[in-house]
C-alpha cells in the first residue's frame, strides 16, 4: 500500500519548483534619455511579483525567495517599426552589479548563474530586431535582506557605431527565506 502525503505537508523538494519565476521589466524612454543625457524620470521598474513595492519607480523593491529565478528585462517605449521599416534606437542591460549601501560593489555572489540569455545584438539589423534579457537564481544561501543593485544600461545612437552609457540606481531584491513558501502553504 502506498502513502501519499498532501502536497501542503510535503517540504518544497527544489527551489525552482517551489518558486515561480519573476520578471523584473524596466520601461525606458530612449529618445529622452538621449535628449536629456540621463535616466532621471525616463525609466520605471515593475516585476509580477505580488509582494514587491515601488512598482513604476527606479526604486522597485523585488520580494524574492532563496533560489528563486528572475529575469530582467528591457521594453524601451518606442518599439514600432519605423515608416521605412527600420527600427528605432534600442536600450539593454549590459551588467547588473549588486552594490553596498555606500554604492561601492558587493563583493559576495547574490545570484548564480547570472548572465545575458537570448539572440546576441549583432545580429540586430535595420529589419530585424533583437531580443535578450538578463537571468540569474538567487543564491539559495544568501541571508534575507536587502540587497540593492545597479544596471548598466547602453543606449543606442543616431550614429549606429556609437553608444552611450548610463547607471540606474535604486531598484533591490528583499530576499526572504525559502521556508516562508512552505510557511504560506500551511496556511493557505
Amino acid at each position: 500500500m502506498m502513502i501519499v502525503t498532501p502536497a501542503s505537508q510535503r517540504p518544497p523538494s527544489s527551489p525552482s519548483l517551489a518558486s515561480t519565476q519573476l520578471n523584473i521589466v524596466t520601461l525606458i524612454d530612449v529618445a529622452g534619455t538621449l535628449r536629456t543625457g540621463g535616466l532621471s524620470g525616463k525609466t520605471g521598474l515593475m516585476d509580477n511579483g505580488g509582494e514587491s513595492t515601488g512598482k513604476g519607480t527606479n526604486s522597485l523593491r523585488t520580494v524574492c525567495r532563496q533560489g528563486q529565478a528572475l529575469n530582467w528585462l528591457v521594453y524601451c517605449t518606442d518599439m514600432e517599426k519605423r515608416p521605412d521599416g527600420s527600427w528605432p534606437l534600442f536600450a539593454r542591460i549590459v551588467n547588473i552589479v549588486f552594490v553596498l549601501p555606500d554604492g561601492t560593489p558587493e563583493l559576495r555572489k547574490i545570484c548564480n548563474d547570472l548572465k545575458i540569455y537570448g539572440g546576441p545584438d549583432k545580429i540586430r539589423g535595420p529589419w530585424t530586431p533583437s531580443y535578450y534579457y538578463w537571468a540569474g537564481a538567487v543564491d539559495l544561501e544568501l541571508e534575507p535582506g536587502l540587497y540593492p543593485y545597479r544596471l548598466v544600461v547602453e543606449v543606442d545612437t543616431v550614429d549606429r557605431n556609437r553608444k552611450s552609457y548610463f547607471n540606474l540606481d535604486g531598484p533591490a531584491l528583499q530576499v526572504i527565506p525559502l521556508s516562508a513558501i512552505h510557511a504560506a502553504s500551511q496556511h493557505g
